[in-house]
């Protein structure tokens, strides 16, 4: 019996099912006897006080909430079947997962025939048949109404605002779907399923969380009471493939010159910080980054939740831990990054620094980890050594702000600027260097620049890259390692 509730819950149906479907029936029946004087009632008021087009409306209406609960009511009564008649051969088929998902396919098709048999009253079209089995196999497989989002790559980013609203971003626009779950309680189980295989867990007591799916996919969820429109998931999905130096040139996000310049300045060891607004292209950016990393040095990744997808055969990753259920246990970005320099690392990579552990990743940089790369938050180059004397200050060092923009001036040898343009698309607006210190003023030179010459017709940015032609200051890092400067155009 605790099988059969599991596997019930897995499909997205709950323990009362069969008590909530009685009670159905009996409603139902009730209804069916006062429906001759309602009918007739309705049929008055509308002839006498509704206008012909409100009925109509008002009719389809009532007939897409009919044809939604029939399939509804289906799919419930194939996941009673499923539970109560599956044998032991067919849940080990279901155990392989997605590497059999066509075999099962067939078996949920055969429950389906034999429910559809039994029932000569729920027909369906041969469409509907296929989408009710489909929905039965990503309840079983994956993140059931979620699924057909995930695998479609044009979508970047799902935001699930309840049971009932799903957002997607598609080619930087926001847009409502008509994907929805059946009710909190089917969207609570498809968040369980996210968190039970990383060992992390929402509830009350912790109503918030970061996770990540299989491919890498970012996943953060709120849940009430901090959330008042019930349970939010966003995922920021990972493309399929990974992007290249060659993709962000053809999407326009810089041009040949900046990828050459960049390509240079990883290989020279030079310390870079990519700076951005949320969902801007920073992680993404630092993932190109990273692969022009030589083979042979041993990287260290930092992050929260996995994210970074690095090519080169020597690399450890660390994840941070939240606290267990008695608020122990919970190890910060700042607690790995300390441990990473006794691992002997070449470069170490922190996916976003937020906090104190800026000042860990700049004594880092300080101190022969050349090479190292990190993100921040931020709307310009100047604002995110702004930012970072303040996380700094968060560490609890109390430190003279002099003393603290002496570490940024001396760690830091290029900032990396990232922007969403209004037409959604992203951009590297900004490279530019970090000079030094003039009197109690970190100097920055742009090396490279975005300049949007106009919105055309289409809402489309248009603008050029400007290169600077200014020699950098870092060159004698480019000649200890070897690494011929490219050319810089203006």
């Amino acid at each position: 019996m605790a099988r059969s509730l599991s596997l019930l819950e897995r499909l997205g149906g709950s323990k009362d099912v069969a008590q909530v479907e009685e009670k159905k029936v009996k409603e139902k029946k009730a209804e069916e006897k006062v429906q001759p004087m309602y009918h007739s009632r309705l049929q008055t008021s509308i002839a006498l006080d509704q206008p012909l087009e409100a009925s109509a409306f008002a009719g389809r209406h009532t007939a897409i909430a009919n044809a939604e609960n029939r399939l509804q009511n289906l799919r419930q009564a194939i996941h009673r079947r499923i539970v109560d008649e599956m044998t032991g051969e067919e849940q080990a088929l279901i155990a392989q997962g997605e590497s059999a998902r066509e075999a099962i396919r067939t078996v949920i098709s055969s429950y389906a025939d034999r429910e559809l048999a039994e029932n000569p009253t729920a027909s369906l079209t041969r469409a509907e048949r296929f989408k009710l089995i489909d929905d039965i196999c990503d309840e079983l497989l994956g993140l059931g109404p979620l699924e057909p989002l995930l695998k479609d790559e044009g979508i970047t980013e799902i935001m699930v605002n309840g049971a009932r609203d799903v957002f997607v971003e598609q080619k930087g626009k926001l847009m409502l779907t008509d994907t929805h779950f059946h009710d909190e309680a089917h969207l609570m189980s498809i968040v369980e399923r996210i968190l039970t295989p990383l060992g992390r867990r929402v509830d009350e007591s912790s109503p918030l969380v970061d996770a990540r799916l299989k491919d890498g996919s970012r996943v953060n969820i709120i849940i009430p009471p901090l959330a008042l429109n019930g349970a939010t998931v966003t995922i920021r999905k990972f493309a399929k493939k990974a992007y290249n130096i060659e993709d962000l040139i053809k999407f326009g996000s810089l041009n040949r010159s900046m990828a050459k310049f960049l390509e240079a300045c990883v290989r020279a060891r030079l310390n870079i910080l990519v700076s951005g607004g949320t969902g801007s292209g920073k992680t993404t950016t630092l993932n190109i980054l990273s692969t022009f990393i030589p083979e042979g040095e041993r990287i260290i990744t930092i992050e929260d939740a996995a994210e970074l997808r690095l090519q080169q055969r020597h690399v450890v990753s660390l994840e941070s831990r939240p606290a267990n259920l008695e608020g122990k246990g919970a190890i910060t970005i700042r607690d790995l990054l300390v441990n990473a320099l006794r691992m002997r690392p070449d470069r170490i990579i922190v996916g976003e620094c937020r906090s104190g552990e800026a000042l860990d990743m700049l004594q880092a940089m300080n101190t022969g980890h050349d090479g190292s790369l990190t993100t921040a938050h931020a709307n310009t180059p100047r604002d995110v050594l702004a930012r970072l004397e303040t996380m700094v200050l968060m560490s609890g060092m109390e430190l003279p702000i002099r003393a603290i923009r002496t570490q940024v001036s001396s760690a830091l040898d290029l900032v990396l600027q990232q922007s969403r343009i209004r037409d959604g698309t992203r951009k590297i607006t900004y490279i530019t260097e970090v000079q030094g210190m003039e009197g109690d003023t970190i100097v920055l030179q742009d090396m490279f620049r975005y300049v949007q010459d106009y919105i055309d017709e289409n809402g489309k940015s248009v603008g050029h890259y400007e290169g600077s032609g200014l020699q950098p200051q870092f060159m004698d890092k480019f000649i200890m390692n070897g690494v011929d400067m490219p050319k810089l155009e203006n």
